[in-house]
């Protein structure tokens, strides 16, 4: 059977219209409850796995959100695949709000949130030069073109820790970096997906121009949740599009599918038997 596909939808994305045969799962993991239960269905005669990250209603602020156990959960019901919507702020003109866009490269500016599954007597190292699936941006640059919709490949997506908005001084400063989008939540799921060896990327979704112009109004909860009811009909669009593409699971040579090969850094035998216990559904195939 096909392995589901792992779904997470961000602000105004709290469900996965056209999902067919929706069972909710609960999911034990070692890292504590995940936002919501998962919705295992099918759509387009694909299974998926769907996860509202914030939770359905918005409760969970980007600190708040528990994303090892999010991950886990969907690495745990076979996940091989990640597919994250994500809204975002524009830091260049040319990311004009409303569009889609596909980060490749971020710049991690949180601090209070864990983003790794290991410690506790087991480093791992994973290699995060390249922290999306190309794979996966080209099947889904496909999708969005034979869709029509305003849709771009690449760019550099700053996430930041909120749940303020940036200052004016911030949002220049992440400009000058010649960053392309601001964000509150991708670079960690992007991390713990690469240590989960899931192909992971991200569908961002233009909401505003941050606050880096020079006008008056910056960005606004209200405005860019109107903006955003808009652009997840695009997104809902494009997934059903681009599922049947990437049903069969990612390629052999896709790097994530073997991120932790070279990544355990601690002998097998100095690991801790709690550790190699809680992680086994990661390392086990590794000899831990």
């Amino acid at each position: 059977m096909t392995s589901p596909i792992g779904i997470i939808g961000g602000s105004g994305l709290y469900a996965m219209s056209g999902v067919k045969d929706m069972v909710q799962k609960e999911v034990e993991t070692p890292f504590g409850k995940p936002t919501d239960p998962l919705v295992m269905g099918s759509l387009e005669g694909v299974p998926v796995a769907f996860m509202s990250r914030h939770g359905v209603g918005h409760r969970l602020t980007p600190s708040e959100v528990n994303y090892r156990a999010n991950i886990w959960a969907l690495k745990s019901v076979g996940c091989e695949i990640l597919l994250a919507v994500s809204a975002v702020g524009s830091l260049q003109d040319h990311h004009t709000p409303g569009c889609l866009r596909l980060p490749d490269q971020f710049i991690d500016r949180t601090h209070l949130r864990p983003s790794t599954f290991f410690g506790n007597g087991l480093v791992a190292h994973v290699g995060f030069a390249e922290p999306t699936s190309a794979w996966l941006r080209g099947k889904l640059m496909e999708a969005g073109r034979s869709l029509e919709l305003p849709f771009d490949n690449g760019g550099i997506y700053v996430c930041m820790e909120g749940p303020a908005f940036s200052t004016r001084a911030e949002s220049r400063l992440h400009q000058s970096w010649g960053a392309d989008f601001i964000g509150m939540t991708q670079v960690t799921e992007a991390k713990l997906a690469r240590e989960a060896e899931l192909a992971f990327a991200t569908i961002a979704l233009v909401t505003d121009y941050d606050a880096w112009r020079d006008t008056p109004e910056a960005a606004d909860a209200q405005d860019i949740m109107a903006v955003m009811a808009a652009n997840v009909a695009k997104a809902e669009a494009l997934l059903r599009r681009v599922i049947v593409d990437i049903a069969d699971g990612p390629p052999g040579n896709e790097p994530a599918r073997s991120a932790l090969r070279t990544a355990l850094v601690t002998p097998p035998e100095l690991v801790p038997a709690e550790t190699r216990e809680r992680l086994a559904l990661l390392i086990g195939k590794y000899g831990y």
